[in-house]
């Protein structure tokens, strides 16, 4: 009896272990694109003439935006887009709070009620200003994402 509760802990233990190693990794690949604050968006916009998208997610319990994440974030034709033609920015309102700064929380709160979000995820394109150019609410079909961000650059 003894031995079969060691196994299944050590089951628990080794899936949770490979559960994690799974969500750093897709963060890892998701991070280095992004702009870790706001304001950084809107000065590196200014300084490369470019419009900022700001992703509104709820990252750890929002359905749509982790497919959406997945599907468009991750696809090596946005990357491709992104590098060469948008500041990034993803304004976050995780369930769990520890997951971000207080700061940080502060300041996707404030995004939030200044582009009035009332659903997720919303994508907002916005000059280096912050005044927003467009939106785009919920989800739709991966390949519909990108006439509308080509279209956002190409009048920017």
């Amino acid at each position: 009896m003894k031995k079969n509760i060691i196994n299944i802990i050590s089951c628990f233990f080794f899936v949770g272990s490979l559960l994690s190693q799974d969500v750093i990794a897709k963060n890892e690949t998701l991070l280095p694109n992004w702009e870790s604050t706001y304001k950084g968006a809107l000065k590196k916009a200014k300084e490369e003439n470019k419009p900022v998208l700001i992703y509104f997610t709820g990252s750890d319990w929002c359905g749509p935006c982790i497919v959406l994440d997945e599907k468009l974030f991750h696809s090596s034709k946005f990357k491709e887009i992104a590098d060469k033609d948008l500041i990034l920015y993803e304004a976050d309102m995780p369930r769990n709070k520890d997951i971000l700064s207080p700061d940080k929380l502060e300041v996707n709160s404030d995004l939030i009620k200044k582009f009035k979000i009332r659903s997720f995820p919303t994508l907002v394109f916005v000059n280096h200003k912050g005044k927003m150019l467009t939106y785009k609410k919920g989800l739709i079909l991966t390949e519909y994402y990108y006439p509308f961000i080509q279209s956002v650059i190409e009048n920017y």
